[in-house]
């Protein structure tokens, strides 16, 4: 583990190292938060499998498409499977959906509902080592439990995959148990959302074994865009591992932390893109639509392009690169692009990218990762190599394809019309001796205790997540999209000890890509307050009595948080 000294001198670096003002931002959070703790904050154990892989020896591969009509119904089977995931390792078991990890992208329609059914049909023994002391992992359920959420979607609660909705192979079921397939109506705007496994207490684990897979919804707005599309439209779904010689997938147990087997975070020393290793992509010299998930556990990526050999060394001499073209986030596309240098994207994030590599024919990319482990502390495996860009085949065709000046109507909501403001603590409980986390809470609370979040349906509300803590949370409200406002410092210790929220300083204008824009996850920094606007609205055409409650949930998307008391159930009351 990091010494407080150790920790504060990883501090002074990174806030010296300049990554991007959102990096800064965090840097100069994580700081202050850290100087109004009495306690020093603990990193996790530094581990590495000890497993050395060459980057960029295989290529990308590519989820295979589902598309879906309306009415239709789609089986997606959660299977075990083995797959290479690099040229020099064994193949590994994994979890997935119809054989795949990740799983089939499903494609549809805005307006058009589909059904999926969701059947497990994995082993009663999981992959990996559960720790039952965590709540909802106890030792008298069925090791093998999943449920599926579809992240980002407007849906009714039965089909929201509710963590206490949970199923097994052979039967077992959870107290929320829909039986029915999962009904999407598919009412919202054109955007990539992502499908996961949800299962309370052991989501980490689940979505480490390998169930997850993007889902896209199109719409007129978007087909008119001229975007790049077919196969110049690319998912990148991105996830660190750690491996076994055997090719195995390896999970770590705590040493000498608050509970038996539990670990504050997962810091993998290999990222996987579409489940591949540090893979390799041969590209055309032209435009190509990229669509980022980080879909690991833990580990924010802060992604940048250089100009590479063909083996993915960087060249000593610089050299231009293209530029990262954001068109879209989580609740879809922008209302312009964003030209950046380089993206920061913590988990469950998505980015919606263009990249055009027109003139830069016979020249390779390499997309690296710089971002320490735990964001932004460090002290973690670090895991640079994301992947290799080879400008290498010839044009097939001209490329009419465009990333326009206008992309999607935005319409700003009003902080004026909102019914209220609620303020909501980010804390965790932590051992006195060395600041190694207990459980980590959503305003003070745990997940079985009462609810204390109650929109009414149609309402618009402020949140504002006041962070305690020293880690950066990205959060997730169920249901809703919602539109980031901005933050402030406030003081951490008067909030802990008197419940009073007092700011310092002035609010802090949020990034380029988080504002305008719809997110349904946001990053929040410790000592900062965060606030997002968001409107309550419930799916199109429920029917609904007056004081009907629909139950959802937010939580914190770092997974190993999320499975240890970060999550908190919520209503929507008609």
């Amino acid at each position: 583990m990091l010494r407080r000294a150790d920790q504060d001198l990883n501090r002074r670096r990174f806030i010296q190292s300049g990554l991007s003002a959102a990096a800064g931002l965090t840097a100069n959070c994580r700081a202050r938060a850290f100087a109004q703790t009495a306690t020093p904050m603990a990193s996790p154990e530094i581990v590495s499998s000890g497993v050395k892989l060459v980057p960029y020896v295989d290529p990308l591969p590519l989820p295979p498409m589902l598309r879906a009509s309306a009415g239709q119904t789609l089986d997606m089977q959660m299977r075990q499977f083995r797959r290479k995931l690099h040229r020099d390792l064994p193949p590994t078991t994994l979890w997935g959906y119809n054989g795949f990890s990740p799983g089939p992208t499903i494609e549809t329609r805005r307006g058009v509902p589909i059904e999926v059914r969701w059947s497990n049909h994995l082993p009663a023994k999981h992959l990996l080592p559960i720790d039952f002391t965590i709540h909802g992992a106890e030792a008298s359920l069925p090791q093998v439990r999943t449920v599926t959420h579809l992240h980002g979607a407007a849906v009714l609660p039965p089909d929201d995959g509710y963590p206490e909705a949970w199923f097994s192979a052979h039967g077992e079921t959870g107290p929320a148990f829909n039986p029915k397939p999962s009904r999407y109506p598919n009412d919202q705007p054109a955007t990539a959302l992502w499908y996961h496994d949800h299962a309370l207490g052991i989501t980490r684990l689940n979505n480490y074994a390998g169930l997850s897979g993007l889902y896209l919804i199109r719409d007129e707005i978007e087909d008119a865009l001229g975007l790049p599309a077919g196969e110049f439209e690319i998912p990148l779904v991105l996830q660190d591992r750690l491996f076994k010689a055997d090719g195995s997938l390896l999970y770590p147990k705590a040493v000498n932390g608050t509970h038996p087997i539990w670990i504050q975070e997962f810091f993998g020393d290999h990222n996987c893109v579409n489940g591949q290793v540090a893979p390799f992509l041969e590209v055309e010299p032209r435009k190509y639509r990229f669509r980022l998930l980080n879909a690991a556990n833990a580990r924010f990526y802060h992604l940048r392009l250089y100009s590479a050999d063909a083996a993915g060394k960087v060249l000593d001499s610089p050299a231009d690169v293209p530029v990262l073209v954001q068109i879209g986030t989580d609740g879809g596309l922008l209302p312009a692009p964003i030209h950046l240098g380089s993206l920061l994207i913590s988990p469950a994030e998505r980015f919606d990218v263009v990249i055009d590599f027109a003139d830069f024919a016979g020249q390779c990319f390499v997309l690296t990762n710089d971002a320490p482990a735990p964001y932004t502390m460090g002290g973690q495996a670090a895991a640079p190599e994301v992947m290799l860009f080879k400008v290498t085949k010839p044009l097939s065709s001209k490329d009419a394809s465009r990333a326009p000046d206008e992309l999607a109507p935005f319409i700003p909501l009003n902080p004026a019309h909102a019914e209220r403001e609620r303020v909501l603590w980010l804390s965790e409980q932590e051992r006195k001796s060395d600041g190694y986390v207990i459980i980590s809470l959503l305003g003070n609370a745990r997940w079985h205790e009462p609810i204390t979040e109650d929109p009414r349906a149609g309402s618009t509300e402020i949140w504002t997540f006041a962070n305690t803590t020293g880690d950066v949370h990205p959060i997730h409200v169920h249901l809703v999209r919602f539109q980031v406002l901005n933050r402030q410092a406030f003081d951490v210790q008067a909030y802990q000890q008197t419940g009073k929220l007092v700011l310092t300083g002035y609010p802090i204008p949020v990034e380029r890509n988080e504002r305008p824009a719809w997110k349904d996850t946001i990053k929040t920094y410790p000592g900062y307050v965060t606030r997002v606007i968001q409107r309550f609205d419930l799916p199109t055409g429920t029917a609904a009595a007056t004081g009907d409650r629909f139950r959802y949930v937010w939580h914190c998307h770092v997974l190993e948080h999320e499975d240890n008391e970060m999550m908190r159930p919520y209503d929507v009351i008609a």
